[in-house]
């Protein structure tokens, strides 16, 4: 099973910038779990969705061409909690972009107010300098989860 942090893409600028937002409510498992009783969304997982933004835009911008896997969290800060009922907004933009992989900055917002920022590290791991192989086809963008984000994807 493959768990997406974002519903959707309200802005995405090719090899630039993207913005996904997420709706939290109670019908997700996860928050009915995460302090009983007074449910937030936990910090790993806004720091998920952030990274499939980024990662989403760091792959879309090499037309998903390279396997593009998260290599780094650089920093992750918070300054509130997320409840049922409200909205996050994910604004990433890619910093740099190389042939090894890219550095991306990300502002998480929760109902239009700032609440956090993610800075990550990719890594194309076809380009490591390590030697390994790895199969042909690419585990991380299939064709399925192409299709999956075309869904996602608004006509920005």
């Amino acid at each position: 099973m493959r768990w997406i942090w974002i519903d959707k893409f309200v802005e995405f600028e090719s090899g630039k910038r993207a913005v996904a937002i997420k709706n939290l409510t109670l019908a997700e498992e996860h928050l009915h779990d995460h302090f009983p009783g007074f449910p937030i969304m936990p910090y790993s997982l806004m720091i998920e969705g952030v990274a499939q933004t980024a990662g989403i835009l760091v792959g879309e911008s090499r037309n998903f061409t390279e396997k593009v896997v998260l290599a780094k969290i650089k920093r992750a800060t918070f300054d509130g909690m997320a409840r049922p009922g409200q909205q996050l907004r994910y604004e990433v933009k890619i910093e740099s972009i190389t042939e090894q992989g890219a550095t991306t900055s990300g502002i998480i917002h929760l109902d239009g107010q700032p609440l956090g920022a993610v800075d990550l590290m990719f890594s194309h791991i076809d380009q490591n300098m390590s030697g390994l192989d790895f199969p042909e086809e690419n585990f991380v963008f299939t064709d399925d989860f192409k299709h999956l984000l075309s869904s996602y994807r608004t006509h920005c």
